[in-house]
């Protein structure tokens, strides 16, 4: 999978999620029919989200993106809908482009980032693991932490 593949199906995975949750939201403030959608939407936004900073932290690295990308494309998972405007822009700017730089076959890694990047891309089912893993260990940790807005009655 290509860094542009995974990065369009992470995003339009974050904006699916986020359409849900606010139907859900709709349901449960506006109708008061139930608070089911929140529940089930909230935490599969959550996760979705989560991995989307994930993989942004990733190509970040791999596609040598400049701080202002990198922090724009973590920020443009706050805004419902915004995931799938951002990876076209990046598309368009050719940002993108390519396969893993940092790859099997690919440059050696000139930093710390670089080389955990370098692991895990020389290892797919370890990065797999470990990504799954760090989005449970976040997950996990925004449960305990609580919902972003406090507690609603």
């Amino acid at each position: 999978m290509t860094p542009r593949t995974l990065y369009r199906r992470i995003a339009l995975a974050e904006v699916v999620t986020w359409a849900l949750l606010l139907l859900g939201m709709v349901l449960k403030y506006v109708t008061r029919t139930t608070d089911l959608g929140v529940r089930v939407f909230g935490l599969a936004h959550g996760v979705v989200f989560i991995a989307f900073c994930l993989v942004t932290v990733l190509l970040w690295v791999n596609q040598r993106w400049t701080v202002r990308e990198g922090v724009l494309g973590l920020l443009s998972a706050v805004p419902p809908f915004l995931t799938v405007w951002w990876e076209r822009r990046l598309e368009r700017r050719g940002r993108l482009d390519g396969g893993w730089r940092l790859g099997r076959d690919g440059e050696a890694p000139a930093n710390p980032a670089e080389r955990v990047v370098a692991t895990l891309l020389a290892r797919p089912m370890m990065a797999v693991g470990v990504g799954i893993v760090a989005v449970l260990a976040l997950t996990g940790v925004a449960l305990l932490v609580g919902p972003p807005v406090g507690k609603q009655g």
